[in-house]
């Protein structure tokens, strides 16, 4: 971290210049009752041995014995150190955003090949340069087939990660789009009779996780092939996107639109963020797409280069009349995640995706042996829910131990009698075999 200290005389002179005589005088425009009036209550400063000392003390109050059981939507993945080390390198210098090509090359190829491994993982022809979150993705993919459909309705599975459906409801709050959302079944899947009723004549998408929030592979053909039999558009969304190195594509198996983040990828779980989100569409919905597009190009000597091929930037000039208002990318987390992938390759990736699904399933049998049944039975990847009694005691109980076990699902469920003990876990290349076992007999008791 970079740290530009002012002596006395650079405060004098900047005051100077401002034509006040002390700093406080900067803020008179504040009312006297709406200032602290006092010092901030923060200690001394301390010389840099000192403060790392500070530091490392408070560091090792954090409790890292074992990686967490906790997914939900964030996941536990290994990082490459040399991620982190290409982050830094001069190449991917921009000032904010790639506006002015010349300078910022680096950048404008890495945005090109996340483009390139999106389409890649989803089977769709087009991918923006990244998305805010998989939160918001969602809620741009949605907006993306109402604008393009021209009807007001959406219909959208229980089983979608629940803050993914409030974000929606926050977009669509303000445009008076209706949101209709369809139960899950036993299976864990979205209730498909329930779907296919409320697909009508007005529903301009249809929206399934894959996998979905409990872990399990929804229907998504099924679910895809009820949404174009009435005109709507099929829209996936993804927060493990290790599984797309495993299972097929959402593109081959009907989705229009794939959405969700690959936080996966280069990006560690950081207290929650960020998380890069992402959009691939058919290509003939490019124009209702939001964001924008890196391309490759040619310069006037023949030599390679890239720019920003599709960026309307209408947000500027229409305001809510625009395609869309997300006006920048989660440009640095992208970037670690498509190090990431680059570094895994087309085979790292499958092994990758293999090894997370075999540690789900010596999750599922390690809980079975311990006595807890799986909530759901559809197919999972590596995360599932667990019939443990009380879940919140469990989570309590371990979290004494180091242990991250979870997330009660009563949680965002509190209306579903069947989540009162159902705990959702992952496993993942982090888990080793010894932990899974620890963890299951822990949750026993």
């Amino acid at each position: 971290m970079r740290y530009h200290p002012h002596t006395p005389g650079d405060v004098r002179q900047m005051l100077d210049v401002c034509g006040v005589s002390s700093i406080t005088d900067l803020f008179r425009s504040i009312p006297a009752k709406l200032r602290l009036g006092r010092a901030l209550d923060v200690p001394a400063a301390i010389d840099e041995v000192s403060l790392l000392a500070e530091f490392q003390r408070l560091a090792a109050r954090n409790r890292t014995e074992h990686p967490p059981f906790i997914g939900a939507g964030a996941y536990a993945h290994h990082v490459p150190p040399v991620v982190d080390q290409l982050l830094l390198r001069g190449e991917f210098f921009t000032a904010y955003t790639p506006y002015q090509p010349e300078i910022a090359q680096g950048t404008l190829q890495a945005l090109f090949e996340w483009q390139t491994f999106v389409t890649l993982l989803t089977g769709l022809e087009i991918s923006n340069a990244s998305m805010y979150d998989g939160a918001s993705a969602t809620a741009e993919a949605v907006l993306l087939a109402t604008r393009t459909t021209s009807r007001d309705k959406v219909v959208v599975s229980a089983a979608l990660h629940p803050e993914y459906r409030k974000v929606l409801s926050t977009y669509l709050a303000s445009t008076g789009d209706e949101i209709v959302t369809v139960p899950y079944g036993p299976d864990g899947r979205t209730d498909l009779t329930a779907l296919d009723a409320a697909v009508d004549d007005r529903t301009a998408a249809v929206v399934v996780g894959y996998p979905n929030f409990f872990g399990v592979v929804d229907a998504l053909p099924e679910a895809a092939a009820i949404a174009k039999r009435g005109g709507a558009l099929a829209i996936s969304a993804t927060s493990e996107a290790v599984s797309l190195g495993l299972l097929q594509a959402p593109g081959a198996l009907g989705a229009d639109v794939a959405v969700g983040t690959l936080q996966s990828f280069g990006n560690g779980l950081n207290f929650g963020g960020p998380a890069p989100g992402f959009l691939a569409i058919r290509e003939g919905l490019v124009r209702q797409m939001p964001g924008r597009v890196a391309g490759a190009t040619v310069d006037r000597n023949g030599r390679r280069g890239f720019v920003l091929t599709l960026s309307t930037r209408e947000q500027h000039i229409r305001r809510e009349k625009a395609t869309s208002n997300i006006c920048t990318n989660a440009g640095l987390a992208a970037l670690a995640a498509t190090i990431h992938l680059s570094l895994l390759g087309k085979g790292g990736l499958a092994h990758l995706a293999r090894l997370n699904h075999a540690r789900g399933k010596q999750l599922r049998d390690a809980m079975r042996k311990a006595g807890f049944g799986m909530r759901f039975t559809g197919p999972t990847f590596n995360e599932a829910a667990f019939d443990v009694g009380d879940a919140q005691e469990v989570v309590d109980r371990l979290a004494k131990k180091g242990i991250a076990a979870g997330v009660p699902l009563a949680r965002w469920y509190p209306d579903d009698p069947r989540m009162k003990g159902a705990l959702l876990s992952v496993a993942t290349e982090l888990h080793t075999p010894e932990l899974i076992e620890l963890f299951a007999q822990s949750v026993r008791g």
